[in-house]
């Protein structure tokens, strides 16, 4: 005689806290589910740049499309950078000044202060800036054209919305995020420099000649490749939040806030990476550690 299982009973108000099973097995359905919709969602945003980098191996946009957007991302953005590359520079030489001079080092203020800059600091800050400004910016004007089904209509009447609103936006940020970075670079170094000979009385000769030992070609090289990917990273995340934004105003605002978080963790998951990877370049290039040449 055979038996058939009966199905699981419909928890009753009040009825008791769950079992251990039931717990497990909302757990694993939790997780299952938040897995596969990021698995999901990578393979969304792949296939997102491959049309994308399809359109940039085939045909470029037209070149009044591309300065406006270079003019919007990059020139509108050094102000931004600049002051923000100024101040950390500064509280590089506040934060570091009193540990130096207590053991009699405070010349070699610059080295910390330049090498923090070039090599991190300055392009983590200037692709931070520009997820924030821009990232978020494109994200919200993607997403209302979205809402509005004016994605659609670039679609309907035969142009493909790819080529014509995400391949400017992804080529302005990975052209001009290094001449940005090099802003924040060159103002973190003048603001430091200030701080430390006007305010700390350091002399600026000395300062000077130990900055320059200590920062090496390979430095500046390393900060400015990796900004290269930061960029990329931004203009991809941040167009495809807005290309797959939810309706209503709620949805615009939930896709600039998503841009800006996203690209800030894998600016920052990208630049770990990278840094591992440069490392190992840089110990090949000099066994010893810093060269001391420029």
């Amino acid at each position: 005689m055979s038996t058939t299982a009966s199905p699981e009973r419909t928890r009753a108000p009040g009825e008791g806290p769950p079992s251990a099973k039931e717990m497990l097995h909302a757990w694993v359905v939790q997780w299952g589910s938040a897995v596969v919709d990021g698995v999901e969602t990578i393979g969304d945003i792949a296939l997102f740049a491959w049309r994308m980098l399809t359109w940039i191996a085939t045909r470029l946009p037209q070149r009044g499309t591309l300065l406006t957007n270079f003019y919007e991302i990059g020139v509108l953005s050094l102000p931004v950078v600049a002051l923000t590359g100024t101040f950390i520079g500064m509280v590089l030489a506040v934060q570091t000044y009193y540990q130096f001079h207590a053991i009699g080092l405070e010349t070699h203020l610059g080295v910390v202060i330049n090498t923090s800059l070039v090599r991190e600091l300055g392009p983590v800050l200037a692709a931070t800036m520009l997820a924030g400004r821009v990232g978020s910016a494109m994200a919200a004007v993607l997403g209302t054209m979205r809402v509005t089904e004016q994605i659609d209509a670039l679609t309907t009447m035969g142009a493909d919305p790819i080529h014509y609103l995400v391949v400017p936006r992804f080529l302005a940020c990975i052209l001009l995020i290094p001449a940005l970075t090099i802003m924040a670079d060159f103002m973190g170094i003048v603001g430091g420099y200030f701080y430390s000979v006007n305010i700390l009385d350091i002399d600026h000769a000395a300062y000077l000649t130990r900055s320059r030992e200590g920062v090496v070609g390979f430095d500046l090289f390393s900060g400015i490749f990796k900004s290269v990917f930061f960029g990329g990273i931004i203009a991809v995340v941040s167009c495809y939040q807005g290309f797959h934004c939810k309706a209503g105003a709620d949805g615009v605002g939930k896709a600039a806030t998503s841009a800006f978080v996203y690209s800030f963790v894998m600016i920052l998951a990208i630049d770990l990476a990278l840094n591992i990877i440069l490392d190992e370049i840089y110990f090949m290039i000099y066994p010893s550690g810093a060269s001391f040449q420029l």
